[in-house]
């Protein structure tokens, strides 16, 4: 419950109806020992570190498939919901986590997860094809199928002494019956017929937990109207992060769009990663992935500001404003000083004005100026005021 995500799971009841349908952010954040005053932001930035936490092994609500943690197979980038976490503190972790899908289709927030083609089946009100197992756990139909195969005169069936028993989706040996305790060749098809139905459904009372949750922001009758695939669309955008539809979004502030510095720019966000693409959109925006679709109204235009404020240039890194979707550059020597500083700004520039360095900096005319280009980009202030959360992010060793 240190957690980002724990914390705001302990402010679940404080989450209205009201503030669940307010159109653009949901909550306020104040992070302890950062000096953020959240436009949006803020929030983003808490969404991601709650994202994070889910897959980086902090949070038991999600694991790796069998074929992730085999290294072999498809999927093995990807998660599944922990069939352990069962408890009711887990039980409405997994409601938090349906209510921040809710969100993310309401407000075109998207969250960046990696789960697997049959979890979003069963999120969209599908059944679980025995197809999906095979995509997570290449090992558990080939060997279901040898079994029921094998015929009563095969005499390997005796010599394994197999157990009545099914390794879970975690890798907890599970009994499947009380009454069988090997596997022969008379109950080998109740064995296989029992082995594929608890796997079917072994994730069904997570799997409620979340929709539950995702009940209180989007009707469920309208969740089943999509597939899996546009289920997963509207809640986690698109991974790719293509540098044309970002540029396609960028006005540019002191500094001509034909300018060698900017071409310099365009040609860096090419040569990095996609892991690297979703760093910069992090440090720029506090997300890591494009809203569903790059006409959709709720995109910002991304703001590529360059200022001579900093002198020698080479020596500053850039900084960014995550609540407008604005970077501020130095106006650097040449590209290769200029991929330096922005590689080492994404990789390690994560905590929000910690040292109030931005803030001081800045002349009261720069300021003055600053202001202005924030207040250009910020949206009409809701009805509503969302709820402020002071949260603080633990180091996990």
């Amino acid at each position: 419950m240190r957690s980002v995500f724990g914390q705001m799971v302990a402010r679940l009841p404080a989450l209205t109806h009201d503030a669940l349908a307010l159109p653009h952010r949901v909550w306020k954040v104040k992070f302890v020992g950062e000096s953020v005053d959240d436009c949006g932001g803020g929030y983003s930035e808490s969404i991601a570190e709650m994202c994070e936490e889910l897959q980086n092994g902090s949070l038991p609500l999600l694991m790796a498939t069998p074929n992730g943690r085999g290294d072999a197979g498809a999927s093995r980038d990807a998660f599944l919901l922990n069939p352990t976490a069962n408890t009711p503190l887990h039980l409405n972790c997994f409601r938090f986590l349906g209510v921040l899908m809710g969100i993310a289709i309401r407000t075109g927030s998207p969250l960046s997860l990696s789960l697997a083609e049959g979890v979003w089946r069963q999120l969209a009100g599908q059944p679980l094809r025995p197809q999906d197992l095979a995509e997570v756990d290449k090992d558990f139909l080939p060997a279901l199928l040898c079994i029921r195969d094998m015929t009563p005169s095969n005499k390997e069936l005796q010599n394994l002494e197999l157990p009545f028993s099914i390794p879970s989706a975690a890798g907890h040996e599970v009994p499947l019956s009380t009454r069988h305790k090997r596997v022969t060749p008379e109950n080998k098809d109740e064995y296989v017929q029992l082995a594929l139905h608890y796997r079917l459904h072994e994730f069904e009372e997570q799997v409620r937990a979340v929709r539950d949750g995702m009940s209180r922001v989007v009707p469920a009758p309208l969740v089943a109207l999509f597939s899996a695939a546009e289920l997963e669309t509207l809640v986690c955008g698109s991974p790719d992060i293509p540098v044309h539809a970002l540029r396609a979004s960028a006005t540019y502030k002191g500094v001509e769009p034909n300018a060698p510095l900017v071409q310099w720019f365009w040609e860096v966000m090419e040569e990095l990663s996609g892991s690297e693409r979703a760093l910069f959109l992090r440090f720029v925006w506090g997300r890591t992935r494009l809203p569903r679709a790059p006409q959709d109204p709720r995109q910002r235009d991304f703001v590529l500001q360059v200022l001579d404020k900093y002198q020698p240039p080479d020596h500053f890194l850039p900084e960014s404003y995550t609540c407008f979707f604005l970077l501020k550059m130095p106006r650097y020597s040449c590209k290769a000083v200029l991929r330096e500083k922005l590689r080492y700004a994404i990789h390690f520039c994560k905590s929000i004005d910690t040292d109030e360095y931005a803030r001081v900096a800045l002349s009261a005319a720069e300021r003055v100026s600053s202001e202005e280009s924030d207040s250009e980009g910020d949206q009409p202030a809701p009805t509503r005021m969302p709820p402020l959360y002071v949260l603080t992010r633990p180091t996990w060793l």
